[in-house]
């Protein structure tokens, strides 16, 4: 395929975080806690919302989805760079580059209309309590998760069709932990306009989109809220709504700053800052914001033990 691309270049070295051998020491210890703990934690909350009767609820099927994601998210990047930790190899291949940026802008932009699906859900929560069963069917969730799917693999496919027109001449050295399609863009021998305007174009197309749609079920939520003069009411509607906005800023915020703007005003400093917050530090966010912090996780994995104590009882 590099042949056919009249790509010189067969195997890209990614720089990573350092080159001090004693940081990256520290970051290799450091990033493998990082991982064991995300893989674990979201396993658990992934086992504990199926095994739960009390947790199959549209709230929490968004979440179980949203943990996988956080999952597949932390494996594609950090045993790569567990690898080249200890081998002291920085080395990728020209294809499993290209696969990687494909796997994360389907991530991406999967999270991205998961986020939004599960604003809707607190909306209708909030604003129509007595209709939400009717509402939100498993069939709509189940539709709506379906199409944050689709549209992810859609928006990586139209991206990975971009890169293999590219052609790569050399040099081949990127100045990240992973291979991120700005700078990609900036080491091709080609001429890059269209595919960077093609990438300015979705990546804003689906950002906006979902922004608006998480905007909008905020707006109308808080007009609701404002309608109730009653402090508890107001208080329990803060509170479903906290982890759910807390996550939708630390994500928004991190990607949109990494992003902004074309490739040749891609800060790499600045980028591999913000990704390492949003690649590895968010799923752990998440996982304590959703997971650790969650009053019915806790309850339901207190009546688990005590059915398990009860059963077994003679």
């Amino acid at each position: 395929m590099a042949d056919r691309n009249s790509s010189v270049v067969t195997e890209f070295i990614l720089l990573g975080l350092t080159n001090s051998p004693k940081l990256n020491t520290v970051l290799f210890v450091l990033f493998l806690m990082i991982y064991l703990i995300t893989v674990v934690g979201n396993i658990w909350v992934m086992a504990l919302i199926l095994a739960s009767s009390q947790l199959h609820s549209p709230k929490y099927f968004f979440l179980c989805q949203l943990a996988f994601l956080d999952f597949c998210y932390s494996s594609v990047f950090i045993p790569k760079m567990l690898e080249n930790y200890i081998t002291g190899q920085t080395v990728i291949s020209y294809h499993g580059c290209l696969l990687q940026y494909s796997v994360v802008s389907m991530l991406l932009t999967t999270e991205c209309f998961l986020l939004a699906a599960m604003a809707y859900d607190r909306y209708v929560a909030i604003c129509h309590p007595l209709h939400y069963r009717g509402l939100m069917t498993p069939t709509l969730c189940i539709r709506l998760v379906t199409a944050s799917y689709l549209l992810g693999c859609a928006n990586s496919l139209i991206h990975l069709s971009s890169l293999l027109s590219l052609s790569f001449c050399g040099p081949n050295v990127i100045n990240h932990y992973f291979c991120d399609i700005p700078l990609l863009f900036q080491l091709s021998c080609s001429d890059t306009q269209y595919h960077e305007v093609l990438f300015s174009v979705l990546s804003g197309a689906t950002s906006v989109t979902t922004f608006l749609i998480v905007v909008s079920s905020y707006l109308g939520i808080l007009r609701t809220v404002l309608k109730a003069h009653s402090t508890r009411n107001i208080y329990k509607a803060f509170s479903t709504c906290a982890s759910h906005l807390t996550v939708v800023t630390l994500f928004y915020g991190t990607v949109i700053f990494t992003y902004l703007g074309t490739s040749s005003r891609y800060q790499q400093g600045r980028a591999k800052i913000l990704s390492v917050f949003y690649t590895l530090l968010l799923p752990i966010l998440n996982l304590l914001i959703y997971g650790v912090r969650n009053t019915e996780a806790k309850e339901a994995v207190t009546r688990m033990i005590m059915r398990k104590i009860f059963t077994q009882c003679p």
